[in-house]
Formats: C-alpha cells, structure tokens, sequence
C-alpha cells in the first residue's frame, strides 16, 4: 500500500489559532512561531516521500526496540544531534530520558498486545528529537521520526511529558503503514481517533489501569498551571477537556447531532475524532478490564485487516468494528457492546452511510489542499 505523506501534530490548529490572537504577545508570540513552524514542516512533508524500512531478507524481527533520541538544540534541522542509543544508560537530560521511555511503552504495547513489532511491524527504528526550536508548543510525527517542543511554559509544558502523547503520534505512523486514512473529513477525524485510542492504551498499560481506572484523557499534564482545564481531548467526555480564556472551549462533539462542519484542520479532524473516541470507550468501559485486550483487540484487528478504503467514513469504520468483534470473539457481549456504542453517539449500525447534520455546521468552505 503506498504511503500518504501526512504531517500530524498533538495540538489541533484551531488552539493556536486562538492562541496568536491573544493581545498578549507573551502568549501569542510563541503560538504564532509553533504556527509557522508546522506550516514549514507541513510544505516539507509533501515534498518527501514516506519510505518504509528496508526489509531483511529471512530476519525475524527483534522483539525489542531500536531507539535513537536526538537533540535538536533549540534549531529546526532535524533530526540534530544524537545523544541517546538503545541500551545507553539514562542521562541528566529528563526530556531525553522521557522520549526514550515513551518509545519504549509504545514498542511494548503494540508487542505484547498485538504482537506487533514496532510501528511498521517489521522492526522500523523508532526516532524522536527533542527541543526542537524555542518555545515550540507541539509534537509532531512527520512520517519518519517523532519530534518535541519544550513549550512555551505559560500554556503548554514539555511535550515529553504525557505519555499517550507520544503513543498518539507514533500510532500515525501504524496507521499509515496499515489503514492509511486519508488526512481529511471522516476518514482524517478516524485518523486521529485511532491515535487518541492507542495513545490512551498506552499509557494504560504503562499504568496498569483498567478501563474503570484511566482518566481517558489525552494529553494530561501538558498544560500549565494558569489554564483552566484538564487536557487536550477527553475520550469519556468529548468537550469538557478545557474552558479557558485564552485556548477557547473544547470544541469536541460526542454525538453525529453536533457533527462540526467545517474547512478548518482539515474537515474538523482534531474536532469531530471526539465522536469515534467516545464509541470506544463506551465499548471499554462497557466490557471492563484491561481495555487493550477485548476492546483494543477490536480496533487493531480493523486498522490492519484490510477491509477498508483510505476514505473510510464513520458509519463504514463502525460497521467493521462490528464484524470484527463478532469474527474474534463471537456474537457475544463483546459484539452487543459495540453496536451498543456507536449507536449512543449517532452511528447506528446499518445499511448505507451517515448523513453529516448541516444544523451544525460551522465555517464551512471548500477543502484546504495541505495536509494538517
């Protein structure tokens, strides 16, 4: 399957947008820079191609990472110098030690899990750079490596320092190695979900929490103190992860009826992602336990089985959640909590697509042509 060129960031646009407006350039100042950074970064996304790793003829993939963290120094060349290696002992530099680590719970999980070995599951090395340039206020995966700002330290920390934040970002890239969804609409806002429900599990079972246990927050700890708010993204409760003067409220729908219309972040993908988000983890909490295993085995088995187009819509990704409940575990409990789920957020498992509710909608246009 060919590789769509994507440029993913954890911090939706519509917040930094907010954020550059601010008359305080204090705030503003740093959102604006992290803006034109990604903008640059997203121009040199489409002109490289994704290139997998090269295939070792007979070798079995290792059943252990192959990490390299780099430090970028404050500069944006990347990937900047290296300064930690698989088996290096950890350094006085926290950021490095928690990027490693990061790395590591995310080989772990897809491994022990799912049997997965790293993102491409043919053993691809798994790169980050940190303290990429000053006062960067994201983290992003740019097809080939993971990359962290330090924050600007008014509204946002270091990006190292959430764990799912980094499972997020990385499972862009086993999502663009597997299902591939295209970064727009529907499929953009899949995309993203799929990033938030692995991201979660991952610090999860970093955790040993049970789905009764986790907070289903993304991105915890990330914001300053000054902000009123939780998080990022909330996947039990989609719109409710900040309400502060200057990020804006959670913009986040958790049912089809407040669906966001819109030619911003790419159809609404870091937007209307809330609604996928809150169908899985009503199918966790629903089945309880250890959410990785029943309800994350769901997921995986539909990102990597092959039964859906890269324009996947949400109705289509429910429908084959279904049957890949029933294929794995039956027509049981596991099955009637995921028709249960995606019917309580306005997706009802049936023949034929969802209509997108036009009530809603909000600065609608035309498609942007860049990827976000």
């Amino acid at each position: 399957m060919e590789q769509t060129p994507v440029f993913c960031t954890i911090v939706p646009p519509h917040i930094l947008d907010k954020v550059a407006r601010n008359a305080d350039r204090v705030l503003a100042a740093p959102a604006r820079r992290t803006l034109e950074r990604d903008a640059a970064e997203r121009t040199r996304r489409r002109l490289t191609t994704v290139i997998g790793a090269l295939p070792v003829s007979g070798a079995q993939p290792p059943d252990r990472p192959r990490r390299t963290i780099s430090d970028a120094r404050h500069r944006t060349d990347l990937p900047g110098r290296p300064v930690r290696h698989e088996g290096d002992e950890a350094l006085a530099d926290a950021t490095v030690n928690r990027a490693y680590d990061g790395l590591g719970a995310t080989f772990e999980l897809f491994l022990t899990a799912y049997g997965r070995h790293s993102i491409d599951d043919a053993g691809l090395p798994l790169d980050a750079t940190v303290h990429y340039d000053r006062d960067y206020s994201n983290a992003f995966w740019n097809g080939e490596r993971m990359v962290f700002g330090d924050g600007d330290g008014e509204l946002f920390l270091d990006f190292t320092l959430p764990v799912d934040v980094i499972g997020h970002e990385l499972t862009h890239g086993v999502t663009q190695y597997t299902a591939n969804f295209d970064y727009f609409g529907q499929s953009g806002a899949l995309n993203e979900s799929v990033s938030d429900v692995f991201g979660s599990l991952i610090k999860q079972y970093a955790l040993g929490q049970t789905a009764g246990e986790a907070d289903w927050l993304i991105g915890a700890g990330l914001l300053a103190p000054r902000v009123t708010g939780v998080a990022l993204r909330s996947m039990k409760a989609p719109g409710t992860a900040y309400d502060d003067d200057v990020l804006g409220t959670d913009p986040q729908p958790g049912h089809m009826d407040a669906y966001v219309r819109t030619s911003r972040d790419n159809g609404g993908v870091h937007i209307n992602s809330g609604i996928p988000n809150r169908a899985f983890h009503l199918v966790a909490a629903a089945l309880g336990g250890n959410a990785w295993e029943r309800a994350g085995h769901i997921w995986y088995d539909v990102l990597t089985g092959g039964s859906l187009s890269t324009r996947a819509t949400f109705a289509e990704f429910a429908q084959a959640t279904a049957a890949a409940a029933a294929a794995r575990f039956g027509e049981g409990e596991e099955h009637a909590a995921v028709v249960e789920a995606w019917s309580a957020v306005g997706v009802p498992l049936s023949a034929g697509g969802t209509e997108v509710p036009r009530q809603s909608s909000v600065a609608e246009g035309a498609r942007p042509s860049a990827q976000g």
